[in-house]
């Protein structure tokens, strides 16, 4: 699949300035090129890469009619107008994929050839350290489950003691006894109740406090063109993935939305750049958000780990299959010729280099030891260990305070076994 296949198009007209009329088509946007298509000869009208534009606007036709307009190097400037659902939304999204674009670290190199083994051999030490740490993942769930059993057995053994506290009141105070309880008897028990019940609310808020600090650690930040429910109200903002949830925020970093982990029904890939996330109700309208950014695949691979099954890839994305899931932001590669041109005026090359010597040269220049694929493969492979690391490190904080309540409950149980023992031995 060529690097042609659309992201993103929207119906509306392009002015002929040769011609002086309009035409109607439709304008699409690729990982590196803006197109206009005419409807009725299905011929490219417009066709220029999004490095070449030097600036986007929202203008008027003849004080009328609302267009956009893009101006290219050279100063040629590009009217679209009637751009369906409207053209804020056209220039929001735009906007986003040339600021990206601009934003990203240049790569002259490209085009040349590149040795994978410097490359390659970072790759296996991140995948050997991700095996590493999914086996450290899986003993900390299985540790987990035996520290959530214990709890269970102690609740148990609290519940036997609970009944052996009334048992045991019953036989301190018989029904023929006509004042009820004795007077010191219920101080000292509702002293004890109180202090149990203050100890219980304590570590409960300690409990949501460390929580809380674990869960809200961010794992991935995207600027994205964020819509709610359709296309019709694209608007710049950003996605955060979190250990335990996913946020909406608008420009200012204003909350406008906070999926948790457990509520999230689907994630839905229309594309490398364009995901939407559901939240499924019975009764109710569902929430759905749909995210349009240059920079989703950084945080789509973190999405496939946390959310394996809940992650459906729409028949949309099979036209970015055959391409690598790389970021529309990297620039074209110039030619062999070109690279080395421009290589040898940064490095203030002399006029005169025997060949021999000029051969090393450019190999030495134009094969980097980790190429682009591999860079993005490594970024991807990182962002998914950091994943890992912050749910093993969400998992040990919640270890902590599951032991901590396991020493308090261990230590309630066997004041209660030594005080039921003692008011056993006064009965008898």
């Amino acid at each position: 699949m060529s690097r042609d296949t659309a992201i993103h198009s929207w119906p509306g007209s392009y002015y002929i300035n040769s011609e002086k009329r309009w035409e109607s088509g439709t304008l699409s946007i690729t990982r590196s090129t803006v197109r206009f298509v005419s409807s009725q000869s299905k011929e490219s009208l417009a066709s220029f890469r999004l490095s070449r534009i030097m600036e986007i606007k929202m203008e008027s036709s003849s004080f009328i009619f609302s267009t956009l307009t893009v101006l290219e190097e050279g100063n040629v400037k590009h009217w679209f107008g009637s751009l369906k659902p409207n053209r804020v939304v056209v220039y929001n999204v735009l906007e986003h994929f040339w600021r990206e674009r601009l934003l990203s670290p240049s790569s002259e190199a490209r085009g040349a050839e590149s040795q994978p083994s410097k490359g390659r051999e970072l790759i296996n030490l991140v995948a050997g350290a991700q095996r590493r740490l999914e086996d450290t993942g899986r003993v900390l769930s299985h540790q987990g489950e035996q520290f959530d059993n214990m709890m269970q057995g102690l609740e148990k053994i609290d519940s036997d003691l609970g009944v052996a506290d009334k048992l045991l009141s019953e036989l301190e105070s018989p029904s023929w006894w006509p004042f009820g309880k004795l007077p010191w008897k219920a101080q000292q028990e509702a002293k004890a109740e109180d202090a149990a019940r203050a100890a219980a609310a304590a570590a409960a808020a300690a409990a949501s406090a460390g929580r809380g600090s674990s869960r809200n650690k961010v794992i991935s930040s995207i600027p994205a063109v964020v819509s709610k429910g359709g296309d019709s109200d694209l608007k710049p903002g950003c996605l955060l993935v979190l250990v335990s949830s996913l946020e909406v925020r608008d420009t200012n970093c204003q909350l406008l939305h906070r999926f948790e982990r457990n509520e999230i029904d689907e994630i839905r890939v229309h594309s490398p750049y364009e995901i939407t996330v559901r939240q499924r109700f019975i009764g109710k309208p569902d929430i759905c958000y749909r995210f349009l950014s240059a920079k989703m695949p950084e945080a789509l691979s973190v999405l496939e780990m946390q959310y394996k099954k809940k992650v459906e890839f729409t028949g949309e994305y099979t036209a970015f299959k055959a391409t690598p899931l790389s970021s529309p932001c990297d620039t074209e590669g110039t030619t062999w010729n070109e690279g080395l041109l421009q290589k040898c005026q940064e490095t203030e090359l002399p006029l005169e280099v025997p060949a021999g010597e000029l051969s090393q040269l450019q190999v030495h220049l134009l094969q980097p030891s980790v190429s682009q694929a591999e860079a993005q493969e490594l970024k991807q492979m990182l962002m998914q260990l950091k994943n890992l690391a912050l749910e093993a490190e969400t998992e040990l904080e919640r270890q902590d305070e599951v032991l901590d309540v396991l020493t308090s409950s261990t230590d309630r149980a066997t004041m209660h076994i030594e005080k039921h023992t003692c008011r056993m031995k006064r009965l008898l």
